[in-house]
């Protein structure tokens, strides 16, 4: 279980690290806003905020892809 879970976040993490550098090099956190009003909140906290918010997306879809995998490789016939 260690395993699947190292297999999931690992990768995920670091493409979090990559959409966020990507994100905040375009957008600036003090221009963000939140149902119509301006985020009150440091530039850190959105950062970070931003980061888990990326990375429990890609692991959703890290684990999605082994979860799809694993579900494939279980229907075929054995050789």
């Amino acid at each position: 279980m260690l395993r699947l879970a190292m297999s999931v976040l690992w990768p995920s993490f670091l493409t979090a690290i990559l959409a966020e550098g990507f994100f905040f090099s375009v957008f600036d956190p003090a221009d963000l806003m939140l149902v119509g009003g301006y985020i009150d909140i440091p530039p850190v906290a959105v950062y970070t905020l931003g980061f888990f918010f990326f990375w429990a997306f890609c692991s959703l879809a890290s684990m999605l892809s082994i979860y799809m995998l694993r579900t494939e490789l279980s229907n075929e016939p054995p050789f």
